[in-house]
């Protein structure tokens, strides 16, 4: 029993050391030795392809106008530049709001479903009624700048590269509520994702509020599943194709300040997360270096951190009677437990900001686990309330 104790915790002390320590550390020392591959220059060629920009979109009536301003007023050629969005059932003003802009932008569509459909329902029958050349994926609340669309053009010069990732940032932070911890998160996240691009040619998930594809690559996305983005990439990785990151290709969106809603959000991604795992799993061994490796060190692992932490919990205590470094493991371990907790219930607070980060790595890890016992059960429907952000 002992025995079995001691392998429990070294292997879930080593998983979650290497996921969130090792792997990321590694991967950017690299990249900073060899330095960030260059970056194609903004196309300028005459006949260049044309661009699809679509999106679900749900009750989105405070953002979308930005949102399509922002996509035309691009410097793309505007007669290349097509917008198809999917309306959800939207209750609110957001058709009424497109409707109105059409009159401004000729090449602006919107299709209702008059049934709540979910995102990937959507974004599949609107892949494919296009016949643009390149797929801009997006979501309602991602502003682009004028540079996104032609530095993401670029991006696919190389017939080799299917998909090309851009760079989603946070417009402003606050004192109050959990933006500097989601903000601390994805930047360390985007850096990752440039390293993983310009090392392994394999950038592992694209954020799927701004990515661009070959229209011809995008796969059929299953029923009831989350993390279409995610799934997207693997897909085009599978198919042999290169899947990058462009820091350059950047756009913006407003940060939530809520822990619930970011816990929902998240456990959304957690159900998308083994969703993805069960599909496309046979990667690991299949194409182990340096897909395979990639996508255990910066995603799978990560999937179960969770469970090492129970395991790291209940073995510490377990074996705190064999020896004083695992009795101090375990102390400490629950200091850290004890400022997370408290990190969560003071998430709103303007003060104890430093609580605030193991409150965000419990939290995430919670909603984690809330999503694989969803995904085991079952999933039901994946129709999706947008995530309410800058609450402020």
């Amino acid at each position: 029993m002992i025995l079995i104790a001691k392998i429990l915790f070294f292997v879930s002390l080593t998983g979650i050391i290497h996921t969130y320590v090792l792997y990321p550390l590694l991967m950017i020392l690299l990249h900073r030795v060899k330095g960030s591959s260059e970056k194609p220059g903004i196309t300028q060629e005459s006949d260049l392809p044309s661009v699809e920009i679509i999106f679900a979109a749900y009750n989105e009536e405070a953002v979308i106008a930005e949102k399509i301003k922002s996509s035309f007023l691009s410097h793309y050629p505007a007669n290349k530049i097509s917008l198809h969005l999917g309306s959800d059932r939207s209750s609110d003003g957001t058709d009424r709001i497109v409707a109105e802009l059409q009159n401004d932008y000729p090449s602006l569509k919107i299709t209702r479903f008059e049934e709540r459909t979910g995102k990937s329902g959507i974004i599949n029958q609107l892949v494919k009624n296009s016949e643009a050349d390149l797929l801009i994926l997006t979501d309602a609340n991602i502003i682009f700048e004028k540079a996104t669309i032609p530095t993401l053009v670029a991006g696919l010069n190389d017939p080799k590269t299917g998909a090309v990732g851009g760079s989603i940032q946070y417009r402003e932070l606050y004192e109050r509520g959990i933006s500097k911890q989601e903000n601390t998160y994805l930047q360390l996240e985007n850096r990752l994702k440039e390293a993983e691009s310009d090392l392994l040619k394999n950038a592992m998930g694209l954020e799927g509020g701004c990515y661009i594809i070959r229209r011809e690559l995008f796969p059929q996305i299953p029923p009831l599943f989350f993390m279409e983005d995610f799934f997207v990439s693997l897909a085009v990785m599978e198919q042999g194709y290169q899947v990058l990151f462009d820091q350059n290709a950047r756009c913006f969106e407003d940060v939530s300040t809520a822990s619930t809603e970011e816990y929902k959000r998240k456990t959304r991604i957690s159900i998308g997360n083994f969703q993805n795992l069960g599909r496309f799993k046979k990667l690991i061994w299949t194409r182990f270096y340096p897909l395979g490796f990639a996508f255990v060190s910066h995603k799978v692992l990560r999937w179960f951190t969770p469970f090492f932490l129970v395991l790291l919990l209940l073995c510490s205590v377990l074996l705190s009677a064999e020896s004083r470094l695992f009795s101090l493991f375990s102390g400490i371990y629950f200091l850290f437990l004890s400022a997370g907790l408290f990190g969560i219930l003071f998430s709103q607070s303007k003060s104890l900001s430093w609580l605030k980060y193991p409150g965000h790595f419990i939290h995430m890890n919670l909603a984690l686990l809330r999503g694989f016992f969803i995904y085991i059960k079952g999933v039901k429907s994946n129709v999706w309330q947008p995530t309410t952000r800058n609450q402020n």
